[in-house]
């Protein structure tokens, strides 16, 4: 009995297993950041509150990039869920991709000591752009490797967010990231115009 060649399956898990790792040591060197304050022995707690709260830029780039890297992180999950053969092709755009990711930290650290400057500003949302467009690739890489059926590559719902927190940076740094949430609106017109193509060509037939 012939045995059943496993190699590629066994490259697939080692792909998602070592992605999954770089997410979670990316989401986990956010919290570093954030420094603990030092109380002197004697304080009020007025004073205490103040250095507590003076870490607020800190939490917020901690916050927002956790949510970032969450997104695309169930966006990966999402692609590689449904694809049941290795392809060679995956790996440097995969590898790419990890690459932006592992960059996270720095650009969150950048913010959340600066924020509100223009320079920390644009570099944290350029590299969501390139994170962005590096997902992208990726999805439509998984596409092409998953065969006729796959799904249509997702994700630029946040390619065009990442486009407007960069133009609002040269406007009004201190709120550039809040145009992320743009990003539920270009989903909703993602979704819409796709399912309006697949109803044309079933149309079509």
């Amino acid at each position: 009995m012939k045995e059943q060649d496993t190699s590629g399956d066994l490259s697939l898990d080692r792909l998602v297993f070592f992605s999954d790792a770089v997410f979670a040591i990316a989401v986990t060197l956010l919290v570093l950041d954030i420094h603990v304050p030092d109380l002197p022995r004697v304080i009020s707690v007025a004073d205490s509150w103040r250095m507590f709260t003076d870490q607020g830029p800190s939490f917020f780039a901690f916050v927002l990039s956790f949510a970032v890297i969450g997104r695309f992180w169930m966006g990966h999950h999402e692609r590689f869920r449904a694809l049941r053969h290795f392809d060679q092709r995956l790996m440097w755009p995969n590898m790419l991709y990890l690459m932006a990711i592992a960059f996270m930290p720095f650009a969150t650290a950048f913010l959340g000591r600066n924020l509100g400057h223009f320079v920390p500003e644009l570099v944290y949302n350029v590299s969501m752009l390139v994170l962005s467009l590096l997902a992208y690739w990726l999805a439509w890489t998984v596409r092409r490797a998953s065969g006729p059926g796959a799904p249509p590559a997702d994700g630029l719902d946040m390619i065009i967010a990442a486009l407007v927190c960069i133009g609002l940076t040269f406007v009004v740094p201190l709120l550039s990231q809040w145009g992320m949430f743009t990003a539920l609106l270009w989903a909703r017109l993602e979704r819409r115009l796709y399912s309006r193509a697949n109803a044309s060509a079933a149309a079509a037939r």
